[in-house]
């Protein structure tokens, strides 16, 4: 390891994101004394379109490409990034170098306050057409699965933007990553944290990544030491799934892994309809090793049991020849 060496780190602007990019600088520097560590902000495609649903914008790595940009053109060294919003088809010459600790991957519901009082309790407690604001249709898809009564309003913007709207009484409730409401300090918002029965969560959700090169070597030596590799394990498990059913952000797709007796791995993975009528869910087991196999071949069991047919619908019939590859 050099004794001292420059390290530019390349963030989105966000409040969360910063917080990830600085819990990073932090334990760079603790892990190799003598280096400099720098944030750069980038603001990506996904920053600049606020007033749309992402779904309607389409196309994959709306959080990362101008960050990966950068880093290609060597202007920053590594990237931090919510794993949830990295795209499984890196650009050539990027990995992920590490996969941070995760954060509890769960997805929190929170409602209107009257004081300290939740004016509602918890998601079964919601009255008739309450008004449940979220930009994932994932999220909307298994609201609406439950409680095909209420009303799914877009909600984006930041933490902090969609807490004021919740406040100002735009929403009844909204729901939330619980990892970035908890990383942000406002973990006493959090009404009712969602088990995976009823919401099952992004790929990735709750873990931080970080992107580098795959030639710099002294990047992928610095950043080694914080790879969670029960973490990683699961990740890959979950990526794998979505890789085989990739399409983007409009179709509702979820998974979760997890380690069971540290030496299983569990995987859950499920695809939606947009209307939230049908989903199509399984599970698969199995060994450490067989983390990225079992994501995959859970894909293909639920392309069999119907997933390729709510995949075609939203993509049109000149997707059928990739899902039929995809699922052989």
């Amino acid at each position: 390891m050099a004794s001292k060496k420059r390290i530019v780190i390349g963030t989105r602007g966000s409040k969360l994101a910063l917080w990830q990019a600085e819990w990073v600088k932090a334990a760079l520097l603790r892990l190799n004394p003598g280096i400099e560590v720098e944030l750069k902000k980038i603001k990506t495609t996904g920053d600049k379109i606020l007033d749309v649903p992402l779904a309607k914008v389409g196309g994959k790595g709306l959080f990362v490409k101008e960050i990966e940009e950068a880093m290609l053109r060597g202007e920053i060294d590594l990237a931090v990034h919510s794993m949830k919003d990295v795209p499984t088809y890196l650009p050539e010459g990027l990995h992920l170098g590490a996969i941070c600790e995760r954060e509890d991957p769960r997805d929190a519901f929170i409602s209107r306050r009257d004081g300290s009082e939740f004016r509602i309790q918890n998601f079964e407690s919601l009255p008739e057409g309450a008004v449940v604001g979220t930009s994932s249709l994932r999220r909307a898809c298994q609201l609406l699965n439950r409680r095909p009564d209420i009303k799914i309003e877009q909600l984006r913007g930041n933490v902090d933007t969609r807490l004021r709207k919740l406040d100002e009484g735009q929403f009844d409730a909204i729901v939330l990553a619980s990892a970035g409401v908890k990383r942000l300090g406002l973990a006493e918002r959090i009404t009712e944290m969602l088990s995976t029965e009823i919401m099952l969560p992004a790929i990735g959700q709750g873990a931080i990544g970080i992107e580098c090169r795959v030639d710099d070597e002294f990047i992928n030596q610095a950043i080694s030491g914080l790879n969670h590799e029960e973490t990683a394990v699961c990740v890959r498990a979950e990526r794998a799934f979505l890789k085989r059913l990739e399409g983007g952000c409009q179709v509702p797709i979820a998974a979760h892994a997890r380690l069971v007796d540290g030496e299983k791995v569990v995987i859950d993975g499920l695809v939606g309809s947009l209307e939230g009528d049908r989903i199509i869910r399984g599970q698969k087991e199995g060994q450490i090793d067989e983390a990225e196999s079992l994501g995959d071949s859970l894909a293909k069991e639920l392309l069999e049991k119907g997933a390729k047919e709510i995949l075609e619908e939203v993509y049109g019939s000149s997707s059928q020849n990739e899902f039929n590859r995809r699922s052989e």
